[in-house]
């Protein structure tokens, strides 16, 4: 099985760039989007349509902003769109979809702002979060998304200088301890240990090309999962958004 993640920033973006040609090759069995900034009916038929998936949308109550999506070939046993967090729910940024063997939950968690005035609506989020996972009582679990924090000094190019900016403070770093310490599983880190490997760039030329830039796009996997887990990847050569796919194979 193959599952995708990817901040797309824009759905509507990346389908004028080749969206549909690149999901037609790269077939996953699951794709999980993030920031779509377009409700269903704001977008083309053939996204909403696309042959062979069961496509679900939760869409920010603010128009053009945030929002989430998923497409599966199997369709979803259960679905839900909240976490019990108002400003979160309202904003579009969760869905779980529930199948035979796993539940997989889409996050798109907030930035907090560069001038940092909502890191602590994003912790708020992450407690929310981390709480929720309670739930699930050593249920197969893979958890997707912009988790907009990078975790270790080898997510991102330059630690040094952004020790004390936004995505890389030590309180949201150890949001991503506090996951693993649940026993989830950094899919990428199964499989590769190596820095200069990002999800992020900021817009700009020299940035891309100079490779500056940060892992905060994951796929987290529960540790009842870990052998299951077959290949981890970042589609770093694909530029329809500032963001890449990421992806894991993996045997349900």
């Amino acid at each position: 099985m193959k599952i995708i993640s990817w901040n797309v920033n824009g759905i509507r973006s990346v389908y004028r760039k080749g969206f549909l040609k690149w999901l037609e090759r790269e077939k996953p069995d699951i794709l999980c989007l993030q920031e779509t900034k377009a409700r269903p009916g704001q977008l083309p038929f053939d996204l909403t349509t696309l042959t062979g998936y069961h496509t679900i949308f939760n869409s920010a109550k603010r128009k053009g902003y945030s929002g989430v999506a998923v497409y599966s070939l199997e369709k979803s046993l259960k679905v839900k769109k909240q976490v019990g967090h108002k400003r979160f729910d309202r904003e579009g940024r969760f869905v779980e979809t529930k199948f035979k063997n796993f539940t997989l939950l889409n996050f798109y968690i907030p930035h907090g702002n560069r001038d940092q005035r909502d890191i602590p609506y994003k912790l708020e989020v992450y407690d929310y979060i981390l709480n929720y996972l309670d739930n699930f009582n050593g249920e197969n679990l893979i958890l997707c998304g912009d988790f907009n924090i990078a975790h270790k000094e080898r997510d991102l190019a330059r630690p040094d200088s952004n020790q004390k900016n936004t995505m890389f403070t030590e309180s949201e770093r150890a949001q991503l301890d506090r996951l693993i310490n649940l026993g989830f599983v950094d899919s990428f880190r199964k499989f590769n240990e190596e820095g200069g490997n990002y999800s992020w760039w900021p817009y700009s030329k020299t940035a891309r090309e100079k490779n500056v830039g940060w892992r905060i796009d994951y796929i987290f996997t529960s540790g009842t999962l870990t052998e299951n887990l077959k290949n981890a990847f970042i589609q770093k050569e694909i530029n329809f958004s500032d963001h890449v796919p990421v992806g894991i194979k993996i045997d349900i």
